[in-house]
């Protein structure tokens, strides 16, 4: 073989390549052949055991009697894999040797692990700006996905994969406001794409993306993004986005339409279709806003106002099973608007609460409306396996 530098890739998809050669594991088939030239190339700087070797390949699993003769049989097939590459390569590039396995260190190999923590390192260690930017750029476009994505379920590679995951977000966060600053958007949005792809809960990614975006005027593009992380927040961890977040989306709304607007075209805007029956259901962000305003009015009219929180959990008081816990609150939402008058306003404030605001309704008809709300709940799905507890606070007036 000449020596010629070979390319290996772990960072998504693994693959050997020498010139225009290449191959790689996008077939599903010989998993532990590909695992095993993986593990050889990762540690081509020693002598792996041959023990080592057959714990990685076969673990604890019974019935195989003769663990060395099953090894030399998949190296033999691990060899075979590699002759696309040129021929006798594999022989030449994995060396088996007393009890023992590995890569040829004779043979000019490059990682692209290597490469990533390398330009890293270097980026961080430059002293101007420009030239940091360029060597993160390079390591950026190293990442083509997380360590040897489908072998992740690996125990060796799980740490591996976190720790290149970990350097790749540091450099992508230290890299993306030096492009803001040079009015870099397109850029930006793609790296943003690129990494939600991967790591979709990176808040803070979302806020340079909807950034960017709004920087481009792509005003829709950046609502759809933001209403795609508030019901992923919601739906997996049962939370809101973060208030910069929001922050960023109220002021996206507002610069919507950039010119001015009819007054006529105003309250059409503003005027709610087909409005349903019973309470109005909202986000939790503008439930919020409706909260604060109706404190501000309470304090000077008097009313009295209330609100009402309802959590789901099981029988006995714990969380229920999600599946379980996704029907339950999709129920209670119905009963709420269906018990509730068309005045008051009810949101999600959990995974598995809603909160109620009562207007003018004293403690005790406060009290009674959640209690209709869950025995309407009960009577109406008498076998589900959720069970609905009310609790009802006044305003807080205090600081208004």
């Amino acid at each position: 073989m000449d020596q010629a530098v070979l390319n290996v890739q772990m960072l998504g998809t693994f693959s050997v390549s020498l010139g225009d050669a290449c191959v790689d594991d996008s077939s599903n088939r010989s998993r532990k052949i590909w695992l095993l030239l993986a593990y050889l190339a990762y540690n081509r700087n020693r002598m792996v055991p041959q023990e080592e070797l057959v714990s990685l390949l076969w673990g604890e699993e019974d019935g195989n009697d003769n663990p060395a003769g099953a090894l030399k049989t998949a190296l033999w097939r691990a060899r075979q894999m590699l002759e696309p590459l040129g021929p006798s390569i594999g022989k030449e590039l994995i060396l088996r040797k007393g009890g023992g396995c590995r890569w040829n260190p004779e043979i000019p190999t490059c990682l692209d692990t290597e490469q990533f923590e390398e330009l890293c390192r270097a980026g961080a260690a430059c002293g101007d700006e420009s030239d940091r930017l360029d060597t993160f750029r390079e390591a950026l476009a190293l990442y083509q996905g997380g360590f040897l994505s489908k072998m992740s379920m690996e125990s060796w590679v799980s740490p591996i994969a976190a720790y290149y995951h970990n350097g790749y977000i540091s450099t992508l966060l230290e890299t993306l406001p030096m492009l803001e600053e040079r009015e870099c958007y397109q850029e930006m949005e793609n790296l943003c794409c690129s990494a939600l792809q991967l790591d979709p809960y990176q808040e803070v990614l979302y806020q340079y993306l909807l950034r960017s975006m709004v920087a481009q005027g792509k005003h829709e593009q950046a609502v759809a993004a933001y209403e795609e992380l508030r019901e992923r927040l919601y739906a997996d961890l049962g939370i809101s986005p973060a208030e910069e977040t929001q922050a960023i989306h109220r002021e996206i709304l507002r610069n919507l339409t950039g010119y001015a607007l009819m007054p006529e075209t105003i309250r059409d805007q503003l005027r709610e279709e087909d409005p349903s029956a019973g309470a109005l259901f909202c986000d939790y962000t503008f439930f919020k806003l409706f909260y604060q305003a109706e404190a501000r009015a309470a304090a000077r009219r008097g009313d009295a106002v209330h609100i009402g929180i309802l959590s789901v959990t099981d029988e006995d008081g714990k969380e229920l099973a999600r599946r379980s816990l996704d029907r339950a609150m999709e129920n209670l939402q119905v009963q709420i608007q269906r018990n509730l008058r068309k005045s008051d306003v009810f949101s999600s404030s959990s995974a598995s609460q809603f909160v109620v605001l009562l207007l003018q309704a004293n403690y005790e008809n406060s009290c009674m409306v959640c209690d209709r709300i869950v025995r309407s709940f009960g009577r109406t799905y008498p076998h589900s396996p959720a069970k609905i507890h009310a609790v009802v606070l006044p305003l807080e007036l205090d600081g208004v």
